[in-house]
């Protein structure tokens, strides 16, 4: 029997990247002659990938969105990816927890794979991941549940032993068409109705591995029958 997976949403669930995303935002329509956003309005904004959030900051501001625009932001979102980004309070403890526990842990995020790699290097815990399925890896994007699946099947994990945890009705969109249980983490971006539909509910990260241990145990007592 394979070891349990625990697939984990990046921006607003293991990672507060709001300053870094608002940073770059605000560059690239400062480039186009428009007015910044807070980080409270990026976080609003956050979660169907950089391009959608390109568009939903342009329609605001009463502009046109342009492909041309993405590389622009994604330049200067890389080379900051860092900077003010930080992990929420008990991640890296956690999930040194959960992988000695025999959880395999990996990153399903609609954020391009680069600026994945480099954030979760920097912040110290890419050694802990068995995969990052970001969306232009595998082609496909939350809440599509073909997102979950390629990034569970990169990790080399099965559906009826995995366990989803993300912030927003994307994930727990993705996760349930998919098959696997998620955990709504109640600390990111995602406003609180977002959670419905969701296997369970946390308020902090440290609460994860008890719920994903339950999340487990139901999923092998359904398979017994």
């Amino acid at each position: 029997m394979r070891n349990p997976t625990l697939l984990l949403d990046l921006d607003g669930t293991l990672v507060d990247t709001a300053p870094d995303l608002a940073h770059a935002l605000n560059h690239t329509l400062a480039a186009e002659g428009l007015a910044p956003f807070s980080e409270a309005e990026v976080k609003a904004m956050v979660g169907d990938g950089m391009a959608m959030l390109l568009r939903r900051a342009l329609a605001k501001r009463g502009a046109t969105f342009s492909p041309a625009l993405i590389p622009v932001f994604l330049a200067e979102y890389e080379q900051h990816v860092a900077d003010a980004s930080r992990l929420y309070p008990g991640v890296a403890e956690t999930l040194r927890e959960l992988k000695s526990e025999g959880w395999i842990l990996a990153v399903c995020t609609n954020k391009p794979l680069r600026a994945a790699e480099r954030l979760l290097a920097a912040l110290g815990i890419a050694q802990d991941l068995a995969a990052i399925g970001a969306a232009d890896l595998v082609k496909a994007q939350k809440p599509d549940p073909a997102h979950v699946r390629a990034t569970l099947a990169l990790a080399g994990g099965e559906a009826a032993r995995a366990v989803l945890l993300g912030d927003h009705a994307n994930d727990v969109a993705a996760g349930r068409a998919a098959g696997i249980p998620v955990i709504f983490a109640a600390w990111g971006y995602g406003k609180p109705e977002m959670a419905e539909g969701a296997a369970a509910r946390a308020e902090r990260f440290s609460e994860v591995p008890a719920l994903a241990d339950r999340m487990l145990a139901r999923q092998i007592r359904a398979d017994l029958g």
